[in-house]
């Protein structure tokens, strides 16, 4: 079987599958963002593209898609509103203005980027988010970066509850109290960073002795403990041979021992900003 055969789906709280493992395009330009996506999908058999308004490469992610001999209905493309546009009307103008960068007709994720509570805007948000998932422009909605209180304060007057929360998360920032809300409210997880940053986790003796036990790569054993442990996860690298390492996890499995070990990892370090204080 080959990976795009083996990565597993993750049924949202609507129904939707969503492929667990894909790409995201963070950091990347127009053209890098083409040419990693271009390559994620048609060489390394990924079917999931994450990218944001604010990160200015959307239009290369469409191309991409566009140039692609894989069918649209086989692909999941997410993308996320920018804190600026946050508002009923301002949501509805900033989706249009991305699907025309994507040249998509519908778009299979979108999320809130940040909570920015200070706006006082995500209610109004999350109502335009109802309305373009009522029309069938979007297949599931959802947040990233919210805490328990921000959902506390969405879930009050949402009229749906969000499919996915994307959130900081990787063994050392194991984000248990926002994981164990969402459960309970059939809230995935889905995690950006997830190999946190270059070295300080990679480099780590507890990593490096469960990779050369199964002959892995250090970044490949993080990427099953989040599969194993039911994350949607979304590696970025814009390097074909990581790219194509990131989603060949499916092979080797972690055993408990060693899931306990990366989970005993965790201290809380975030390296993102803290969205109550963003």
């Amino acid at each position: 079987m080959n990976v795009t055969e083996l990565t597993p789906f993750l049924e949202l709280n609507n129904g939707v599958n969503m492929p667990q493992v894909g790409l995201g395009v963070f950091k990347m330009d127009d053209e890098q963002a083409e040419e990693a996506t271009r390559y994620a999908i048609d060489v390394a058999g990924y079917r999931a593209i994450d990218t944001a308004a604010v990160y200015g490469n959307e239009a290369g992610v469409g191309r991409a898609i566009a140039a692609s001999k894989v069918d649209r209905e086989d692909l999941f493309i997410t993308t996320k509103l920018w804190n600026d546009n946050q508002g009923y009307d301002e949501t509805l103008q900033a989706f249009e203005e991305s699907m025309k960068k994507l040249d998509l007709s519908y778009l299979d994720l979108y999320l809130i980027h940040w909570p920015k509570p200070q706006l006082d805007k995500a209610l109004d948000t999350w109502r335009a988010f109802e309305r373009l998932y009522d029309e069938g422009l979007i297949r599931a909605i959802g947040v990233s970066n919210f805490k328990p209180h921000h959902l506390d304060a969405l879930l009050a007057q949402a009229n749906i509850i969000p499919a996915v929360n994307q959130i900081e998360l990787h063994p050392m920032m194991s984000q248990i109290e926002t994981r164990e809300y969402c459960e309970q409210r059939e809230i995935k997880i889905e995690a950006w960073s997830p190999l946190m940053q270059a070295g300080e986790l990679l480099d780590h003796p507890v990593i490096q002795g469960i990779a050369n036990v199964h002959s892995k790569e250090p970044a490949q054993v993080v990427l099953r403990w989040h599969v194993q442990s039911g994350f949607l996860v979304i590696p970025k690298s814009k390097t074909p041979e990581r790219i194509k390492d990131n989603i060949e996890i499916f092979t080797f499995e972690l055993s408990p021992e060693e899931m306990l070990q990366i989970d005993s990892l965790n201290s809380n370090r975030r390296i993102g900003p803290d969205p109550d204080k963003l």
